[in-house]
């Protein structure tokens, strides 16, 4: 039942991503079309940047399937870890996005561009609406996908460019405030970075194989050591296989050699850094108490060498 409510879910995001794709290229080809007929650069500029949301969110939405993917022989671990690099494709973009709004702000606070009427401020209302509505589309699924979230920041910054379009192209076609455009760009801009260089470490961190947040190495042998008949713990590695997927492998050194009691301490230790940790996938390599270790021994001939 579990594993078909999980499907359900999958299933209902993937619908959610599919109309906000729709719903961002439909406003796209208006505002192209919008723009060829008027005339207006603004729009046609306006329809490039909700083209990157869709592209953003295409991304999202084809990580998330490739990421569904069970393992095979070449990835047997899965291929869960698609979905943090169309994270991490998505947060440069935006960061790049941010950049390119500085550049744009200073640009246009030496050199004011006028704006082409009140369409131009009704084009931003509509996109507006588009975004929330993207963004209310996938704000839920953002809160436990690093994936989704990368896409939906990008929304985010789409939805406040219009706002800034809205709040200054008012207040210069209605008093000639051309400093208030520089302004809010940089805010927005501000913002954009702030969020980008936020989850671009965490990002990084999954890619490289890093310690789950919050989860010291320290405790999880303190707690494997409580475990009956267990004498040390040794050559301890954790790390995310995937977001919500953690992986360990150590050396258990134990008392008692007979296979039974063997199977019983390490099922012991499975249920404690599960329950403790949430580790999804252990590797437990069982020793004798006084046996020597042969990755230990190994290490140490190497560095006798070197």
């Amino acid at each position: 039942m579990a594993h078909e409510h999980n499907h359900n879910t999958e299933a209902i995001g993937d619908k959610r991503l599919i109309a906000a794709i729709g719903v961002n290229t439909v406003l796209t080809l208006a505002q192209v079309v919008g723009g060829i007929l008027s005339g207006s650069l603004s729009l046609i500029a306006d329809a490039l940047h909700n083209l990157s949301d869709a592209a953003s969110l295409v991304i999202a939405l084809i990580a998330r399937k490739i990421g569904r993917k069970p393992p095979d022989a070449f990835k047997t671990f899965g291929y869960r870890r698609s979905e943090t690099i169309a994270a991490l494709i998505n947060l440069v973009t935006l960061i790049i996005v941010g950049l390119y709004l500085i550049y744009e702000a200073i640009g246009r606070f030496f050199a004011p561009q006028p704006i082409e009427g009140w369409t131009v401020v009704v084009v931003a209302g509509i996109a507006l609406i588009v975004d929330v509505v993207t963004a209310l589309l996938t704000y839920t699924m953002s809160k436990n996908s690093m994936n989704i979230k990368a896409a939906f920041l990008h929304n985010v910054s789409d939805a406040l460019a219009s706002v800034g379009v809205i709040i200054a192209g008012t207040l210069i076609l209605l008093y000639d405030w051309y400093w208030t455009d520089t302004v809010l760009t940089l805010m927005i801009a501000g913002y954009v970075l702030w969020q980008g260089f936020s989850m671009l470490p965490k990002t990084i961190h999954l890619l490289m194989e890093g310690a789950p947040e919050g989860v010291s190495i320290t405790d999880i042998i303190n707690v494997m050591e409580q475990v009956d008949d267990v004498v040390s713990v040794h050559h301890v590695h954790v790390w995310e296989i995937a977001e919500h997927s953690t992986a360990l492998e150590a050396h258990v050194v134990i008392k008692k050699a007979s296979l039974p009691e063997i199977e019983r301490v390490k099922t012991d230790l499975k249920r404690v850094l599960h329950e403790q940790f949430k580790v999804s996938h252990s590797t437990l390599e069982m020793e004798l108490d006084g046996s020597v270790c042969i990755d230990t021994r190994q290490a140490d001939n190497h560095r006798s060498e070197a």
